[in-house]
């Protein structure tokens, strides 16, 4: 039934109808893992998502679904339904894992998909970040680096939102800097934190992309423990 929907999606035109915001491509290290976010339209926050993977949108396979797990282990996705995201995140990976389709299911109608190209390597990526997934305080800053092969400008960019591309500026109101701290590093900061501020990020240079996933919580309170010491009567 899916392969039958998506190849009615294709036939009448209804790509532009509904839209999907993700990755357009990724470099990955061969044997690693990459998670991939897929911003979706509010209305679908209830519905079936999966990770269709292949080439070609009408014969590409389902391998992973928000209401079916992957026995293999291969394949994993959760849904964030307050920010209308699913993240799908892909283990290791060979030179084979290339080509994917973020997929949202309409019930009673064609499927709607978003594809992502993953370009698999045995050397360093070409992008790529020290930590997919990392942890900033309310109220104060983080930095993340980006080490590149590339040169020319290089932008920070929120999933869904805007993006930084100067020296500085501002995504939902935090405070932005990025400078190059190395030939090869982009640097960014993000200042006075909020806990709006949790989500998808990433790295931009042309059409590559590398996501970074940021948690802002409360710092946690540092307890301190005291020794009481009675003093005995002569």
């Amino acid at each position: 039934m899916a392969l039958c929907l998506r190849i009615i999606y294709i036939i009448t035109g209804l790509t532009g109808v509904h839209s999907i915001t993700t990755v357009s491509k990724v470099s990955v290290k061969t044997g690693k893992s990459i998670s991939i976010p897929c911003l979706y339209e509010s209305k679908y926050r209830n519905h079936v998502k999966y990770l269709c993977e292949g080439s070609k949108w009408r014969s590409c396979n389902d391998v992973v679904k928000t209401n079916t797990a992957d026995p293999s282990g291969k394949y994993s996705i959760s849904d964030d339904k307050n920010q209308f995201f699913f993240t799908v995140t892909i283990n290791n990976l060979t030179n084979e894992n290339t080509d994917y389709w973020c997929v949202v299911e309409i019930n009673n109608g064609p499927d709607y998909g978003k594809h992502f190209q993953l370009s698999v390597t045995s050397g360093t990526p070409s992008l790529y970040v020290d930590h997919q997934m990392i942890t900033g305080y309310i109220g104060e800053s983080i930095t993340i680096r980006c080490h590149h092969s590339y040169s020319g400008e290089m932008k920070w960019c929120r999933l869904g939102r805007n993006c930084v591309t100067g020296s500085s500026g501002s995504i939902d109101g935090t405070t932005v800097t990025t400078y190059m701290s190395k030939p090869n590093v982009f640097t960014v900061t993000m200042s006075g934190l909020q806990s709006e501020d949790s989500g998808w990020y990433w790295c931009a240079k042309e059409d590559i992309q590398i996501p970074v996933y940021l948690t802002v919580t409360e710092k946690p309170i540092t307890k301190l423990h005291l020794t009481s010491r009675s003093s005995s009567s002569v």
